[in-house]
């Protein structure tokens, strides 16, 4: 199956995990909000699914290639767009603001969808890009979720941090911060958290990228 098609079989299953996991999502919010100062709007979330992160964080535009998790990002009042993160359907230099969050893992060409992303923005805009890192606890949990046939971890692919930077430096972004959160384990009870500068062991981590 593919990923739009599972997420249109599944969203309300994949939105019912913030309800339930209240704590570790409010912190995950907490981690994209503390990058979000001095960035410019318009605001557009790829891969925004059903719009969870971005009605928090004020970014008001979100793409994604399920159709039923747009039906959900509406709810939240989101102006949503139907595509695919490797060909938007947006302007050249149209954004002040790019988000991708966790939903790279879920991307067929990652290299392509941060291209696009790079075009669309405006000179010295910024992209804020966020992963479980394969390497922490989480990341590990959930590899080890999909290996088991997790409907939604079978499908994604987890990437180091070092990954994701070469990726976003091999198409001309440069590092402006490093940020993270969740150093409880994905069995242990959650605890509210602040952001960190990023230490390796955090299970949650985004980088804040300027074009």
């Amino acid at each position: 199956m593919s990923t739009a098609g599972l997420f249109n079989e599944r969203a309300l299953d994949y939105d019912f995990w913030y309800s339930k996991n209240k704590v570790t999502a409010i912190n995950e919010v907490r981690l994209v909000k503390s990058l979000m100062h001095e960035t410019a709007h318009p605001c557009i979330e790829i891969g925004v699914g059903s719009g969870y992160f971005a009605s928090k964080v004020n970014c008001h535009i979100g793409l994604d290639p399920s159709i039923e998790m747009l039906r959900l990002a509406q709810r939240r009042k989101i102006e949503v767009i139907l595509g695919r993160a490797e060909k938007i359907p947006l302007l050249d230099n149209s954004m002040g603001t790019v988000l991708i969050i966790v939903s790279i893992c879920f991307i067929d060409n990652p290299h392509e969808a941060l291209q696009e992303v790079y075009r669309i923005l405006k000179k010295d805009g910024s992209l804020i890009t966020c992963i479980v890192p394969s390497e922490s606890p989480w990341g590990m949990y959930y590899r080890e979720l999909g290996a088991q046939g997790h409907p939604f971890y079978s499908l994604a692919r987890f990437f180091t941090l070092r990954q994701l930077m070469d990726i976003a430096s091999d198409t001309g972004f440069r590092v402006e911060s490093i940020r993270a959160i969740l150093t409880y384990a994905p069995w242990e009870e959650p605890r509210p958290e602040e952001p960190v500068e990023y230490t390796g062991r955090e299970g949650f981590v985004c980088v804040r990228f300027r074009k």
